[in-house]
């Protein structure tokens, strides 16, 4: 398995810390979509994933993607993130878009035991497979992430990764045979 330092500097992008304190320096910024907006993004998404399926936003951010989502016709989106002030802020956004649900996640992608097996039809990934690749325990953190998004998808769910990482460094991770998926790549 391979560490991606193409993207990394020396910013700890898999600790909590590293992500409050860059939300409330960037708080009157507004929201930030990483990689791509779902006007680009919607036709993976509505090709690969249902109005009705229950999705599990990794690493939501401030990112207005879900909203754009629930614009677009999705009935149920749980947005998850390892910071405090990020959660805070779209808990405060969206208190009354009940397609929305916000939960903070202390521990990380890495250990998501709040939610029981076979819990989402899909899981969109913009960036946080990215963040964990960063670190100095790159291979256990991506197989850690990967291996609870595997089983927090239910039989024939989604896993969408819209990622910056080289598909070389990438599919290793992705690929193997313990998570049995049939993986397609786009080049966007």
């Amino acid at each position: 398995m391979f560490r991606d330092v193409s993207a990394c500097n020396t910013y700890n992008y898999g600790d909590a810390l590293y992500w409050d304190a860059r939300y409330i320096q960037d708080a009157n910024s507004g929201s930030f979509d990483w990689y791509q907006r779902y006007s680009a993004l919607r036709p993976f998404v509505r090709k690969y994933i249902s109005l009705t399926s229950r999705v599990l936003m990794v690493g939501c951010g401030n990112a207005v993607i879900s909203e754009d989502m629930v614009k677009d016709g999705f009935e149920d989106i749980m947005n998850i993130d390892i910071s405090s002030v990020a959660i805070d802020m779209m808990r405060k956004k969206y208190e009354n878009v009940p397609q929305l649900k916000c939960i903070l996640i202390r521990i990380c992608v890495r250990y998501m035991s709040f939610f029981p097996d076979e819990s989402f039809d899909s899981v969109i990934d913009k960036g946080t497979l990215d963040s964990l690749m960063c670190g100095t325990s790159a291979p256990i953190n991506a197989a850690q992430m990967l291996g609870e998004v595997s089983r927090l998808l239910k039989p024939g769910g989604v896993y969408m990764l819209i990622t910056y990482g080289d598909p070389t460094v990438r599919m290793p991770h992705i690929n193997r045979p313990v998570y049995n998926w049939k993986v397609e790549l786009y080049v966007i």
